[in-house]
């Protein structure tokens, strides 16, 4: 194994097969990231969303995918060129990885792609463990998807941050109000029939926690880039709460805790209730 990755494997306290598995998936997310830097990435791109939060926020949940936003509205931004880069840094630490770019049957504004890899190969590259593999398909893959959006709603401020494995380098990434405002477009606007994202809900309460301040005007272009704001209205820290309010009470407790908890391990999930959350909204401080 590169010393680098050992390096970055020793801050985790595996001891679960899913322990290692969120580990491994972690490392490969920054070694991406370090692939993208290298490639001029960031000069186009910020990162933000779950993932963006988790590894230079230090979220206590762990995140499947990494989001990132052009700096302005370019409909023949090139995804292709930043990812043979991404390829061969993941490469370089030993990873026998893939990238599948995902081909557009229609139009959008999200260019995606997704790396992949065998667990199981890559299990034992990390560890010397051969039980912690016990269980997994020899065929089970890893995957973790990227996305940039093409034509994002603007409005939005970035900073750099500093990630220190497997070497130091700067990411550029959204500011922590504008994280939060994206974190509330997909509460408010994310679609439920397949899934409730019980992550979602956990960010929230760390965000009002932690980071409170959210930009509701970044939050309302958000809403009418999405359709779910009409143009000439103006969102107000009222509807916002309102729409809020609607959420939480039409949310499903038990399987917004079922969808979060495998990515969880010390976060206390015991006082989710529509009451928990109705009260810790009025904490959020709406910045404009």
């Amino acid at each position: 194994m590169h010393k680098s990755i050992q390096q970055m494997l020793n801050k985790y306290k595996c001891q679960t097969t899913g322990d290692t598995i969120n580990a491994l998936r972690e490392i490969l997310q920054e070694i991406a990231l370090l692939g993208l830097w290298r490639s001029k990435f960031f000069e186009h791109v910020a990162f933000y969303g779950g993932s963006a939060l988790r590894i230079l926020h230090r979220l206590d949940r762990y995140s499947e995918d990494l989001d990132f936003s052009l700096l302005k509205k370019n409909d023949d931004f090139d995804f292709n060129r930043f990812l043979i880069p991404l390829q061969k840094e993941m490469e370089a630490f030993g990873f026998d990885i893939s990238i599948d770019k995902i081909e557009k049957k229609v139009p959008t504004q999200i260019e995606s792609a997704f790396i992949k890899t065998n667990t199981f190969t890559q299990m034992l590259l990390i560890s010397s463990d051969k039980s912690i593999v016990r269980g997994l398909h020899p065929k089970q893959l890893l995957k973790i998807k990227l996305e940039v959006d093409t034509h994002p709603p603007l409005g939005f401020e970035t900073e750099i941050k500093y990630l220190l494995h497997p070497i130091s380098f700067p990411v550029k990434i959204f500011t922590l109000p504008n994280l939060f405002a994206g974190k509330m477009h997909a509460i408010l606007c994310r679609k439920w029939s397949e899934r409730i994202k019980g992550r979602d809900w956990y960010d929230l309460a760390w965000y009002i926690s932690n980071y409170p301040e959210l930009n509701i005007r970044h939050l309302e272009l958000r809403m009418k880039n999405s359709g779910h704001l009409p143009s000439e209205e103006k969102l107000t820290k009222e509807k916002c709460l309102q729409l809020l309010t609607d959420k939480i009470n039409g949310l499903d407790i038990n399987n917004a805790k079922k969808d979060v908890e495998k990515f969880v391990k010390n976060g206390d999930l015991s006082l989710w209730s529509s009451e928990f959350f109705l009260d810790i909204i009025h904490r959020i401080k709406w910045k404009t």
